[in-house]
């Protein structure tokens, strides 16, 4: 009989895996659980969580407390019957009555080659801190932080240009098959749950906006990998006083060049492109977007505003 699942998550990462095991016969997706509708975007719209449209579509029932530790939420789990509950990306830590709810107990799809990068934003920063690989770990789920037994990993290198969304999309990919290769030797017991090396764990806390600031005195290699980091949100960015005053303007890519000046300042500003000056060598900038504006190239930007070589970015 297919193993009857209930699935949680929020973020796009957990679409891959919920669309895995709806596909897969050997498993029965009981219902799914996510987070409440939140508003997004310019418009402050309520937007639906990718796991609710998808569910929706599949007609598959629904979930979304507003808290994972409501004894309601608990009580509806509990009359769903499930025999595992599978976790991607949901964005609340499982209070202990749910975790020892199922018989296999809760499995997650955690984007990081556990005990490196616990958290919130394994992706980011992981880019940020220029690692050279990632990949992904199914985990045994216990109390705490991603502190769970690891069932399976693998690992993807970090393309030299690859940003945040792009590595996200293919690390949803690669858990979604890895989760799905996983489960059926977990359930038989042909699995050993390795214990983490708590020695070695590293965390990667919630994003902020604030974040995304870009800091000049810091090597140029740093500067590129936040903006890597951190497409699409928060976006890096740093501040330029044109005309309409001091506006914020954000970095989509850049290149290190081998140049040196004033931190902050611009080294040239021509149709050959935007240049600033770093703590260490220069980046020379490929998109921007001015805040209100649209995204476009360095060159299209500087057509548009006078820009000069000694000017300043924040």
């Amino acid at each position: 009989m297919p193993l009857r699942i209930v699935f949680m998550g929020t973020a796009e990462l957990a679409g891959a895996s919920l669309k895995a095991l709806l596909a897969s016969e050997q498993f029965a997706v009981a219902a799914a659980v996510t987070r409440p509708d939140r508003p997004s975007g310019r418009e402050s719209r309520a937007r639906p969580p990718v796991v609710k449209t998808i569910s929706e579509k599949a007609g598959l029932p629904l979930l979304q407390p507003e808290s994972a530790r409501d004894p309601a939420f608990a009580a509806a789990l509990r009359a769903l019957r499930p025999e595992l509950i599978v976790v991607a990306a949901y964005g609340q830590i499982l209070p202990q009555p749910v975790l020892d709810l199922p018989a296999y107990g809760c499995v997650n799809v955690h984007a990081s080659l556990l005990p490196k990068y616990r958290g919130a934003a394994p992706i980011q920063w992981a880019i940020l801190n220029g690692e050279a690989e990632t990949g992904v770990s199914i985990m045994k789920m216990a109390a705490g932080l991603d502190r769970g037994d690891v069932l399976s990993r693998r690992a993807t290198p970090i393309g030299l240009d690859e940003t945040a969304a792009g590595l996200q999309d293919r690390l949803a990919a690669m858990g979604a098959e890895l989760l799905v290769a996983t489960l059926p030797p977990y359930v038989a017991g042909a699995i050993t749950p390795q214990a983490q090396d708590e020695g070695a764990a590293t965390y990667a806390r919630k994003i902020t906006k604030e974040d995304g600031r870009m800091d000049w005195t810091q090597a140029a290699a740093a500067l590129r990998n936040r903006i890597r980091a951190f497409t699409p949100w928060p976006g890096a960015f740093g501040y330029w006083a044109g005309r309409g005053g001091r506006r914020l303007l954000k970095f989509w890519s850049a290149q290190v060049e081998p140049r040196q000046g004033p931190v902050g300042e611009v080294l040239q500003a021509d149709k050959a492109g935007l240049v600033v000056a770093c703590g260490t060598d220069a980046l020379r900038v490929g998109q921007v977007q001015l805040e209100g504006g649209r995204k476009m190239t360095a060159a299209e930007f500087l057509a548009g505003h006078e820009i000069k070589p000694g000017a300043r970015i924040e």
